[in-house]
């Protein structure tokens, strides 16, 4: 059975991309076969894979989505790489944005992406999604085409309303666009072990929405060598496969794995 998650949070900076990224490739180490779809068109997801010039890709997510739009023929492996430490991934750029505004106007505007997944996604164990930090079209094609979300939200910083935001923009597409979604947990990324205040934070969101929302037991350390993996084109399990940050990842995909069926409020 596949899964299909995407990774969300209308703020940026608090570790969508390289969760994505790590998250992938920790579940490749278990054996999983995965694709990963960068829905953003910062294309960081691309950059942290090795791809020096997002912009000068030929094929990307916007070329595949532009034909299921116009209903043209589609070969679903087209525009997909293969990164040396076994995931795949489909590549976006700058050109998305303005697909994005061109969605508004389509049939069925919320159900493209989904209508691309659905003809690909028998050929991996797990689909991973990269979320714009918005809510805007793109982000609600990736909620309508995923089975679940998991939300980073950056330890140093609670962004109670705008976790409320996101969680309720979920409710909406998990009744009206997609009975099917569920949140798969929050996770706390970018934890200063040395203070008390990460502590707190966490004491706090697990007092907000611990009741209704699962929350990963395992957190994702704050540490530059998180960030030294985007400029080396590789994930922190060959950057820095003993330090925090690769356990931290190596026990969220376990949890992942280990996880049931997600619930949505």
């Amino acid at each position: 059975m596949n899964k299909i998650i995407a990774i969300a949070n209308q703020k940026g900076g608090v570790g969508k991309t390289t969760t994505c990224v790590n998250l992938g490739i920790g579940l490749v180490r278990k054996g999983k076969k995965v694709l990963l779809i960068d829905a953003d068109a910062q294309g960081n997801l691309a950059a942290c894979l090795g791809i020096g010039e997002p912009d000068n890709l030929e094929v990307t997510l916007v070329n595949i989505l532009a034909k299921v739009v116009n209903d043209e023929p589609l070969d679903v492996t087209e525009g997909i790489l293969h990164h040396e430490e076994g995931v795949d991934f489909l590549p976006a750029n700058i050109e998305l944005a303005g697909l994005e505004t061109t969605l508004v106007n389509v049939m069925s505007r919320e159900t493209v992406l989904r209508q691309y997944v659905d003809e690909i996604k028998d050929r991996y164990d797990y689909i991973l999604i990269d979320c714009m930090p918005s809510l805007g079209m793109m982000t609600i094609n990736s909620l309508v085409a995923a089975g679940s979300v998991l939300i980073p939200v950056e330890a140093a910083y609670l962004p109670t309303k705008g976790l409320q935001q996101l969680i309720k923009t979920i409710g909406r597409v998990h009744r009206q666009l997609n009975p099917e979604l569920g949140i798969e947990g929050i996770l706390l990324t970018k934890v200063d072990r040395r203070t008390n205040f990460a502590r707190d934070i966490s004491d706090k969101l697990r007092m907000a929405y611990g009741g209704q929302i699962h929350i990963f037991e395992n957190c994702i350390p704050l540490s530059v060598r998180a960030v030294e993996t985007s400029a080396e084109g590789k994930s922190i399990f060959l950057h820095d496969p003993k330090g925090i940050v690769a356990d931290g990842y190596a026990a969220l995909t376990e949890e992942v794995l280990a996880y049931g069926k997600p619930q949505c409020e």
